[in-house]
């Protein structure tokens, strides 16, 4: 049973995930959508390697579109709501990709393979998968589907603003089109088109040897579809579809006009036929060629012309189309070069500085300090009342440590040699790193993995220590197991009423091994600021698990302290200038020469 169904597709917003990246077709298919007057690109995000990002343009406006490594990474929003997958990878990768693309995204409708070379078994394999799960595929080495003004799925239409108009494809028609052949598709596409037609919709099945979509099932959908007034099919010698598409005709399951051409009758002058372009397109049988084809098709009822000519003047004498008869208004989308930066943070608009898409005395009257942080970290507005409560904490918890540490020393020594507050500052930032204030980020790096990857936190205490390293976010000085750190209670308490708290259970579980091992092994502030604030952002703003590791990976848990302990650093550079004991020096007692001795 076909799940290809044109009055689905036509109530269909569509939210496109592309396979692989192919910039021609992406960019052709957000020409179209923006040409149809859509409020936004069609294609969600792109599955592939390497960027983050990719760049393109929404008419005139440049966009970027997420790229993401695997279906599994998407976003579970997006995963929701993506309803058409186009796969522009190689055709040994097809099967696999697309297998993950189907079982990620529970409300798939149908999609396209534009890959030739898929193996057959992979392409049988498919078959059964995408029937499984009730969705529809062209292909392989198919061009895609379109329904004028409303989803262009690959190539199919030309991948120029100009050809999407000039084939009048922004507005609904009557003529169907269906062709085996990628390039003949969009050829009869322009031939309706030029005849004063437009057309309802049209679909290139793929030229392999075993397509996932068969004509049969879009002659039923073109005959079920109130648009569709008449059916113009391409198709080429070998296998026996046609005869499917006699016998649906002949039984008056099609009752719509068909206009056919099967080309290859050129093969009959040669002994042994030869094999066309597509792997389908060879005649192995009489039955399978391009003459019995067509014989076969016109005596069923299909008007079924002997010579291309013959099947564009059938066309051509269908009843007109009026909306299609008028001229094409060509419009041109002049662009600019793609800008230096990508920014979504801020912007001007109207001379009006935006930022996270709200005007800046709004953005700065409706939030507090906390979520400013927060979400200009994230890069984007968050909603949760706990995770806001628990930045602003942190802010006022790392505020300041005392003028022992090296980025207070560093600080206080640049002000006494008499520099300006911006160098100062920058002096006690740089030490920040590895030994000190960077061990938040370590220890979210270490919680994240340990979930991710289901380690036994005794495990990863024994395999550390094997290794001699430290774990980031275990261990005070002061502080022991029988005499708990008060500010790290104080943290644990944000998580206590989430349902899962994996991260911070996690890091828990850490410390019961390493306390047992010695009490002052405890888990200190960074490794709790690092715990809870996975957990928060994991279930209260519900990041997925691929946004918290690309946090990680941009050292984000960081930003916290270095934007608190920038205030204690300034404090100490302004105390230092008010002391004004001048330039600092240490003393020959300050530092103990060594000898080096002659056997090293």
């Amino acid at each position: 049973m076909s799940h290809f169904d044109i009055a689905t597709l036509r109530k269909l917003e569509p939210v496109v995930v592309c396979i692989g990246s192919h910039p021609g077709i992406i960019q052709s298919m957000l020409d179209f959508d923006f040409l149809a007057g859509h409020a936004r690109p069609s294609i969600a995000a792109i599955i592939a390697n390497g960027r983050s990002i990719e760049r393109y343009f929404y008419g005139e406006r440049e966009v970027v579109i997420p790229v993401y490594a695997t279906a599994q990474e998407l976003p579970e929003s997006l995963r929701e709501q993506a309803n058409l997958i186009l796969n522009v990878a190689s055709g040994r990768r097809v099967l696999a990709n697309t297998q993950a693309a189907i079982e990620a995204l529970p409300n798939l409708v149908g999609g396209s393979i534009f890959a030739e070379g898929v193996p057959e078994r992979h392409a049988i394999q498919l078959q059964h998968i995408a029937e499984s799960r009730g969705v529809w595929l062209s292909g392989p080495a198919s061009v895609g589907f379109i329904i004028p003004g409303i989803v262009k799925l690959s190539a199919i239409g030309g991948i120029e603003a100009r050809h999407l108009q000039l084939s009048r494809l922004l507005a609904p028609g009557s003529v169907a089109v269906v062709s085996s052949s990628g390039g003949m598709v969009n050829e009869i596409i322009r031939s309706v088109a030029t005849s004063g037609h437009a057309v309802s919709f049209a679909v290139a099945l793929g030229g392999e040897r075993f397509p996932l979509l068969t004509p049969e099932a879009v002659l039923l959908a073109a005959e079920a579809d109130p648009n569709t007034k008449a059916i113009a099919y391409f198709g080429e010698l070998g296998g026996e579809d046609e005869y499917a598409v006699a016998e649906l005709v002949k039984s008056g399951k099609v009752t719509k006009p068909v206009l056919a051409y099967i080309a290859g009758s050129v093969s009959d002058l040669f002994a042994v036929p030869p094999q066309f372009g597509h792997a389908k397109a060879m005649a192995s049988r009489k039955a399978e060629s391009a003459v019995a084809k067509t014989e076969a098709l016109n005596a069923a009822g299909v008007h079924a012309g002997k010579t291309y000519g013959e099947f564009i003047a059938a066309i051509a004498a269908l009843p007109k189309d009026d909306h299609a008869a008028s001229e094409v208004d060509v419009k041109t989308i002049v662009r600019q070069e793609s800008g230096l930066f990508v920014n979504g943070i801020s912007h001007d608009k109207d001379n009006d500085v935006q930022i996270l898409g709200q005007e800046l005395l709004q953005f700065a009257d409706e939030n507090s300090f906390a979520k400013i942080v927060i979400s200009m970290i994230l890069g984007k507005q968050t909603r949760s009342q706990e995770l806001e409560e628990f930045v602003d904490f942190c802010l006022r918890l790392l505020v300041d440590h005392g003028p022992y540490v090296s980025g207070a020393v560093n600080t206080m020594i640049t002000a006494r040699a008499g520099r300006d507050l911006v160098s100062a500052l920058s002096s006690g930032l740089l030490t920040i790193g590895p030994r000190f204030g960077g061990a938040i980020n370590q220890a979210a790096a270490t919680w994240f993995d340990g979930v991710e990857h289901t380690v036994i936190p005794a495990e990863l205490v024994e395999e550390l220590a094997a290794r001699k390293q430290y774990i980031a976010g275990i261990g005070h000085r002061k502080y022991r197991a029988d005499r708990p750190d008060p500010r790290v209670q104080r943290l644990l308490a944000f998580s206590e009423n989430l349902p899962k708290r994996s991260y911070t259970n996690f890091a828990l579980g850490v410390e019961a091994e390493t306390t047992a091992k010695k009490a002052n092994l405890i888990l200190n502030v960074d490794g709790a600021i690092a715990a809870v604030l996975l957990d928060l952002l994991h279930e209260s703003e519900g990041l997925s698990k691929a946004e918290l590791a690309q946090l990680v990976d941009i050292e984000a848990f960081n930003a916290l302290f270095v934007l608190s302990r920038s205030v204690g650093f300034m404090a100490h550079y302004f105390d230092q200038r008010r002391h004004d004991e001048g330039l600092f020096r240490l003393s020959p007692k300050d530092i103990t020469p060594i000898e080096i001795s002659e056997h090293n």
